[in-house]
């Protein structure tokens, strides 16, 4: 189940958030993974600016990230992969 949906150009995106931590790290990261509703195939992950040394914290954050900045985040990746 996505945790929410954005619409980029014609293209619907489901965004599923994840939590993880590098065994030298003492906080986790907010980690994203954007698949193209009608095409699962096209899928990446990205990191979010955001860390906590709890998860569930990290989680309650996230919740807070407005649809505009995941949208820029996207359309920023989708720009780097076609360059």
């Amino acid at each position: 189940m996505a945790w929410r949906v954005v619409q980029l150009g014609d293209e619907r995106w489901t965004i599923s958030p994840a939590a993880e931590r590098r065994p030298d790290a003492p906080e986790w990261q907010l980690a994203l993974l954007f698949r193209a509703a009608s095409n699962h195939a096209r899928s990446f992950w990205a990191t979010y600016p955001a860390a906590s040394a709890s998860k569930a914290l990290l989680f309650a954050r996230a919740e807070h990230i407005p649809d505009a900045d995941l949208t820029a985040l996207l359309s920023e990746r989708l720009g780097q992969a076609r360059a």
